[in-house]
């Protein structure tokens, strides 16, 4: 088996974990989450804050000298900022590329056209799958609200048969596909490949993305049936410009760092020779770091210079587009720090001990997991960043494909029911112009409906893979 952690707390090698010891453990683990929700939820503090907090707490509660237990939290936060900060970045400067150059809006009005009557929902999953591959969720959000509420209104849908389907492709996106915090962070926790991941997340997102959008939106504009809000729309990126890049050059961007993420796991499954010329140029090309990196350096000739970009606002763009994700970084950052302290003090192997006694299957307590944090703090990136440092010990036996499904189960369960203590239900709600109840009855049913299927399909993949 590997080692669980870095650095163990104690000083000296632990004693085994007795019964004892797994109590404490336990009350440690609830007392920590307790103390993050609470001060999500109860006194609004910052999730930064709010896991630092709680993870000075967990380690505290499992008897663990304190300055161990900062050590731990800070070697965790540097690890998982060092090894997904930047990717972070790349995408967000990649997304600002996409908006303010008109490209986003250059793939939305060319499907659009294509598009009409029942096939307009499929086409607004289309967008939304397509347009959230780069962008984080509350990004994809507001980007397309104009559009939804654009087409709602001069087509005469209702707001629910347009709106779902776009929020659903975002959502499942955001939830299982890499580049995205959520996933990028799984993966490094459980060492996962993160091509096998991205190739088994994009074959579980395509039916799921399916039946929580275009099917259920069927149903939610049933339940409720309101018209797009009479509101300004907001001004659309391409309405001050001249021009714009054109669609295909901009699809072509967009898909970029996937081709490359893909043709490396495809060539290392071929190949199978580290020592191979081919295997190991694909292995550079093929790495998050250089295919986001490519991607926004292509991004500079396919999506800035058309728009009219000149080199003087290159350099204005990408401090606008990292500014947002500052708060993004922290929180990922302090959600490897909890994990961290999770696995020092021992947690990781009380888990892997007691599931050893249960006849659930690993995935589905991974996905249990993380449905329980999700509901509990209402933040999809921390329940995922939580639950990957409670089931990493489960991934030392695991093959590769195992793993990366042990990825794409927690990502399905954090997207569980999303409900009041979740920034993206009020985003949602706001723009949409319902009520709690209404929003209840679509978003968080959509959300809920992603996450079972999801996670009912990674449990039928893991018994034929």
């Amino acid at each position: 088996m590997t080692r669980l952690s870095v650095e163990m707390l104690a000083a000296d090698a632990p004693a085994p974990i007795t019964s004892a010891g797994h109590a404490q453990l336990g009350l440690a683990v609830l007392a920590g989450i307790a103390v993050i929700v609470l001060l999500i939820t109860k006194f609004k503090l910052h999730a930064f804050l709010s896991l630092t907090i709680g993870s000075l707490a967990l380690g505290a509660i499992a008897g663990a000298p304190l300055d161990k237990v900062l050590t731990s939290f800070t070697t965790g936060l540097g690890t998982t900022v060092a090894g997904v900060g930047v990717l972070i970045a790349l995408g967000a400067i990649l997304g600002k590329m996409l908006a303010d150059s008109g490209g986003a809006d250059q793939i939305v009005d060319t499907i659009l056209a294509k598009a009409g009557g029942r096939a307009m929902p499929w086409a607004m999953v289309l967008i939304a799958s397509v347009i959230g591959l780069p962008l984080f969720f509350e990004v994809g959000v507001v980007l397309l609200i104009p559009v939804v509420l654009m087409v709602a209104k001069r087509g005469n849908y209702s707001l629910m048969r347009i709106g779902i389907p776009a929020l659903a492709g975002l959502s499942v996106m955001h939830g299982l596909v890499p580049p995205h915090p959520g996933p990028l962070v799984a993966i490094d926790a459980v060492k996962a490949n993160l091509g096998v991941t991205l190739a088994l997340g994009v074959l579980i997102a395509i039916p799921t993305v399916i039946i929580a959008g275009p099917l259920f939106s069927k149903f939610a504009a049933r339940w409720v049936d309101v018209p797009a809000p009479d509101r300004m729309l907001p001004q659309r990126a391409s309405e001050e410009l001249e021009q714009r890049p054109g669609f295909g050059a901009t699809l072509a961007t967009i898909l970029l760092p996937v081709v490359l993420m893909l043709s490396k796991a495809l060539v290392d499954i071929v190949i199978d020779d580290p020592t191979n010329l081919t295997q190991r140029v694909f292995d550079v090309i093929g790495s998050p770091l250089i295919a986001l990196l490519a991607t926004v350096l292509v991004g500079i000739f396919t999506l800035l210079r058309p728009a009219g970009f000149g080199k003087e606002r290159l350099t204005p763009l990408v401090e606008k587009g990292l500014a947002p994700i500052a708060g993004i970084l922290l929180i990922v950052g302090a959600g490897g720090g909890f994990k961290q302290t999770l696995i020092d003090t021992g947690v990781g192997q009380m888990i892997l001990d007691i599931s050893k006694d249960w006849s659930i299957p690993a995935l589905l307590l991974a996905w249990l997991i993380a449905v329980g944090i999700r509901l509990a703090t209402g933040s999809a990136t921390v329940a995922t960043v939580s639950a990957a440092g409670l089931v990493a010990p489960l991934a030392a036996d695991m093959s590769t494909a195992h793993t990366a499904l042990l990825v794409l189960a927690i990502g399905a369960g954090s997207l569980f029911f999303s409900h009041v203590n979740d920034a993206g239900f009020w985003l949602v709600k706001e723009y949409f112009g319902l009520t709690v109840g209404q929003t209840v009855k679509t978003w968080s049913v959509m959300e809920t409906i992603i996450s079972v299927v999801a996670g009912g399909l990674v449990l039928l993949l893991s018994l034929v893979i």
